[in-house]
Formats: structure tokens, sequence, C-alpha cells
């Protein structure tokens, strides 16, 4: 399988390529996410949209740099009735963002794109339904108590893999997209590349 370069500096993304099989080196595209989805928001983008944009333009912006190399970029974004929410900045936002998530499904969606010389040869979205329990502000509070500033900053205010699972009552997707890979169907294009 082809050696790729990650346009993340994601440690979630470089451990499920890891345990995947597939080789790769970090190299952080360091895009301005915000002004970009502000930008996108503006045209009335969706959260999909937003999530394959800034994907390719991690990708591509790394891709520039290595000729002829594979590049990967991802993004994640939560959509709550087609309303984008980020990366909280600070544990006040993170409390509001749960509030909002609170009793109700919303999708967590995962966009991948391998660019080459500076251009997407190939994209992929998926999608996972999350549906949280209803919690009230002790409980959140409470939960927030238990994560550490680099999980909550890292991984939409929930790591799904450790404390975050206990907040919902249903989860319907692959748990790799939930935490920001759908690695299956990397794999799938790294073996059928020439």
């Amino acid at each position: 399988m082809h050696k790729i370069i990650l346009a993340s500096n994601s440690k979630v993304r470089k451990k499920i390529l890891d345990e995947n099989g597939i080789v790769s080196k970090v190299f952080p595209s360091s895009i301005d996410e915000e002004t970009v989805k502000k930008s996108l928001l503006k045209e009335n983008a969706n959260p999909e949209i937003i999530s394959k944009n800034l994907a390719e333009l991690k990708a591509n912006k790394i891709s520039l740099k290595f000729t002829n190399e594979i590049v990967l970029g991802a993004d994640s974004v939560i959509d709550i009735k087609n309303e984008l929410i980020s990366k909280p900045k600070n544990r006040e936002e993170a409390f509001k963002i749960l509030k909002k998530l609170n009793g109700n499904t919303h999708y967590l969606i995962s966009s991948v794109c391998v660019s080459k010389n500076g251009s997407m040869i190939w994209n992929y979205t998926d999608k996972a339904a999350l549906t949280m329990k209803d919690m009230n502000d002790k409980q959140l509070k409470e939960y927030l108590l238990k994560i550490t500033d680099e999980d909550l900053y890292a991984y939409n205010v929930y790591q799904i893999e450790g404390e975050g699972r206990s907040l919902f009552s249903k989860i319907q997707g692959d748990e790799n997209t939930i935490m920001g890979l759908p690695v299956m169907k990397i794999k799938d294009y790294l073996r059928n590349l020439k």
C-alpha cells in the first residue's frame, strides 16, 4: 500500500492510520479553518460542503509542497438541524454546545480528500447519527470536569472512544468516522491506486 502524508495534526487520525497499516508522515496544513467556515457560511454552504471544502484545502495545500506524493486531508464537523457546530474555544462554549446537542440527534460528518501535486484526486464523506441523552446542567458540568483541555478542544466536545460514549443513548454509524477518519474507504482507495 502507498505511503501517504497526513495533512493533519490529529493524534487520533494518525493512530487510526497506524492501526490499519497505512504508513504516514504528518505535515499539518495550518489553514485558518474559522475564516474558511465563515466565508462558506456567507455563501449558504451546508455543513457537509464545509467539511468537504476544508478537507480538500488541507490536502491541496500540503500536496503542493511534496511533488508526486499522496496527501490525505480530513475534516469533521457537527451538523445539528443543518447548523454547523465548530470546536469549542473554551469550557463555557463547550457547555453551550452540549446544551444544544442535549436530548437531540445530530450528525457527525467526516470528509477525507486525497490530493497529488496540488489537486484533489479522490474524496469521500461519511456521516454518523448520534442521539444524546437528555441530561441536566449538573450532569453536563460533571461530564466536562472529567475531560482534559486537550481532549475537549481536539474532539468536538466529546471523545467517543472515552468518556464521551456515556453521553449518548444511540449511535448509528462507523466509529472511525465519528473519530474523524472513515478509514475503510481510504484503505480501499489506496489498495486500488496505481
